[in-house]
């Protein structure tokens, strides 16, 4: 049998749509690729990258530098990069692939002296309630009594003492540390020094000098950082930027690139984006800048809460349309025709609704059918393809979305099926209410719950402390239960046991017979105490992963948090003092877990229902998709102010600060006064809230199933307490344009 031909270039370029084939031509410059949902920007960007590598015959001293936003997604680009090669009978080099942090992080770690960093510094994700931010929050409060002053009488204050306590309660412990925690990322991220939100301050017209007290906060926060020897996921940014300020490590670098393809680049801050910029110059061609950026502005979902902001990349295509360099990908073919009609629907009426006021939610870039002959035709409905319902309550909706599952299921048990859902509290109602009706019979994979990773370090404080005390019937009965989650031990009443924490553990002659159950338990506990004296107190995070069972990702995550609390116990490696750090992790920090494995194909199991939240879907996709709980309070929902706090105002101080740097870096006129400013920020959530939703329904291939029941909570920590509820405004103008679609 004769050996099939090797691809080439020419081959690769043939199974591109248009627009992906523009990436792939490209040469040098800078390029903008505007894509749909389901239009295979990764695909087109691996080609292309492939293409690339092979015509410039990259290799390990020149390489083209691809860059993403999550790690799972540069795993998954760095395969298809690979296979293409391969498919090209060229080596596999001359790429790399990053995150944007990760990118930063190998430019500043190249040369730390120049970076402000050192080997030992230790990578934060502080919020409001870390001792690093708290211990800003007083020390401004110390410094700056009359600011403060100002704050605690707000709109009226009548002098009571009681009164007084409770404000200055309010504004210690949630409104500064919330302040802080928002304003440093957004101005961190943009760019901006404490000296550039004074001099905004200065502009500003607002009652109680907002930008001027963020300015002292962020001061305060670096000064912090720094004596602590600490750094967060900005800070790496500018490190970076740092080392690339010296024009001889900036040379080299830009000489080990050859250019730089950047995906999701809606979602850069412009700190970001400089950097790729730096290091995609190369003033000895023509071209100064070879760039080559693929996004989705009407996937831009993160602005809200990130310095990342559609405008941007908005900008950046409009520049790039001005001199003939800007590329669409419009042809998608994930999803089937009705799907398609939907989406679109919606992009075009919210446009014209004007729900966001000013603000323009989304870019008009509709998504096209594929033509026949596609590799990746348009699939075929799953029924209608597009359903929509309106259940009496919020109870109905999860009934009829396990009913419907059941069909889809046993029609198709290969098929992968979600709920997206606006919370995490929607996600555990969900899941909880299908086990009470279905049982086992629908296999539901709860993302929230599954992949809460912060129990890693919540289960080593559970074992630790137990072992600091093991005598306490409440560390006692948390460790036992920590055994019983894990299923190392049976199920049991721990209350029973636990009583008598000596006579549990070591039983004398004279006491009761032990159940096997309490046996196998008495068994572990002792073997986690007889460990606290053989081994050192920084072995114990390792020893206790591995007796947990572990899997690969829990164990990495288990070694990154012992590496973390040995560097924060330097020169006190006790119990009590790792104890210490650990409380501190546990309960002021999101402490990032280590991801082995590739998540993407947990979440899209074949025969299984994904309850997953709208952000975290982007980038995945489904045979079918439910969409419930599609309620007005929901989507668009109304920023929250804390009824604790309305003694300063109808807003909040950290969004009217985080509207106020967005209008100066934006280069856009500043506000009369608080209120216009707290309305912006109403208005760019608006305006994103929708393009979640789109997101959400453009992830599913066959049928897309929405719904908004007549009653639903006020508030999912208690889903019992039902009342009216208005439906999204989408809701009601897609079941009048498509009438077909109700059921």
């Amino acid at each position: 049998m004769l050996a099939s031909p090797p691809t080439t270039l020419d081959d690769l370029r043939a199974m591109l749509r248009v627009g992906q084939r523009e990436l792939a031509d490209w040469q040098s410059g800078v390029l903008a690729v505007s894509a749909v949902p389901g239009s295979g920007k990764s695909t087109g960007m691996a080609v292309a990258a492939a293409i690339a590598i092979a015509k410039n015959q990259l290799n390990a001293r020149r390489q083209l530098i691809i860059v993403t936003f999550t790690r799972s997604a540069a795993a998954n680009i760095k395969a298809k990069i690979r296979g293409y090669l391969k498919q090209l009978s060229l080596p596999q080099q001359g790429f790399s692939v990053y995150t944007l942090h990760g990118l930063g992080w190998a430019i500043a770690r190249s040369h730390l002296e120049r970076s402000s960093l050192n080997s030992d510094t230790l990578l934060v994700t502080p919020n409001q309630n870390h001792r690093l931010v708290r211990a800003c929050v007083e020390q401004w409060i110390a410094t700056n009594p009359r600011l403060f002053q100002t704050l605690l009488e707000g709109r009226q204050f009548d002098g009571e003492e009681t009164e007084r306590l409770r404000r200055q309660s309010v504004l210690r412990t949630e409104v500064l540390p919330t302040l802080t925690t928002t304003v440093v990322h957004e101005a961190k991220s943009s760019g901006l020094q404490p000296d550039d939100l004074r001099r905004f301050s200065d502009a500003a017209a607002d009652e109680y000098s907002v930008l001027a007290i963020a300015a002292g906060l962020y001061e305060l926060y670096q000064e912090q950082l720094q004596r602590r020897n600490w750094m967060d996921y900005d800070e790496i940014i500018l490190a970076a930027l740092r080392v690339l300020n010296d024009s001889t490590v900036r040379h080299y670098w830009q000489q080990q690139v050859f250019a730089v393809f950047e995906d999701e680049a809606q979602d850069s801050s412009p700190l970001q984006t400089r950097l790729l910029e730096i290091i995609a110059a190369d003033p000895a061609q023509s071209d100064p800048l070879n760039l080559v950026r693929v996004g989705d502005p009407n996937q831009a979902i993160n602005s809200t809460f990130t310095p990342a902001d559609p405008i941007f990349f908005r900008e950046f295509c409009d520049v790039c349309d001005s001199q003939n360099r800007l590329a669409t990908m419009t042809q998608a073919g994930r999803s089937t025709i009705a799907i398609i009609n939907a989406a679109n629907f919606v992009l075009e009426w919210v446009n014209r609704s004007k729900l966001a006021e000013t603000e323009q939610p989304f870019r008009l870039q509709k998504i096209q059918p594929v033509p026949l002959g596609d590799p990746q035709l348009n699939p075929k409905p799953e029924g209608r393809g597009l359903e929509l319902y309106t259940p009496d309550d919020v109870f109905q909706t999860v009934e009829l979305i396990g009913q419907r599952s059941l069909q889809l299921f046993q029609n198709n048990p290969e098929g992968a099926a979600a709920v997206l859902v606006r919370t995490n509290e929607q996600g555990r109602f969900v899941a909880r209410e299908l086990q009470r009706w279905y049982g086992d019979t629908i296999p539901v994979y709860e993302v929230g719950q599954q992949e809460r990773q912060s129990h890693v370090p919540v289960e080593m404080l559970t074992l630790l402390q137990f072992c600091d005390r093991p005598h306490s019937p409440d560390n006692l009965k948390s460790a036992l239960a920590t055994l019983v989650q894990r299923k190392l031990i049976p199920t049991q009443d721990l209350n029973a046991i636990v009583s008598f924490p000596e006579q549990m553990l070591y039983p004398g002659p004279l006491d009761p017979i032990q159940s096997d159950p309490v046996r196998q338990a008495r068994r572990y506990c002792t073997s986690l105490l007889r460990a606290r004296l053989e081994l050192p107190p920084y072995q114990l995070i390792s020893f206790f992963a591995f007796t947990l069972g572990y899997n690969q990702s829990e164990l990495a995550t288990a070694d990154k948090l012992a590496d973390r609390t040995t560097q924060q116990t330097q020169g006190d490696p006790t119990l009590p003092a790792i104890l210490a750090a650990l409380n501190d992790i546990v309960a002021s920090e999101r402490f990032e877990p280590v991801d082995t494995e590739n998540a993407d194909d947990r979440y899209t199991k074949a025969g299984q229902l994904t309850i997953i939240t709208m952000h975290k879907a982007k980038g995945l996709d489904w045979d079918w998709v439910f969409i419930p709980f599609l309620h007005e309070n929901m989507i668009p929902g109304t920023p929250r102010i804390p009824p604790q706090a309305t003694f300063l105002g109808n807003f909040t101080l950290a969004e009217v600060a985080r509207a106020q740097i967005r209008a100066h870096v934006h280069n856009q006129p500043g506000f009369p006064d608080t209120l216009a400013a707290w309305n912006r920020a109403q208005n760019l959530k608006t305006a994103e809230e929708f393009r979640l939703l789109y997101v959400a329904m453009t992830r599913a291939k066959r049928l897309l199933w929405m719904s908004a029941a007549a009653k639903a909570p006020y508030t999912w920590n208690k889903p019992d307490n039902l009342s009216d509820r208005n439906p999204c405004p989408v809701f009601p103008v897609l079941q009048e344009r498509f009438p077909e679609a109700i059921v």
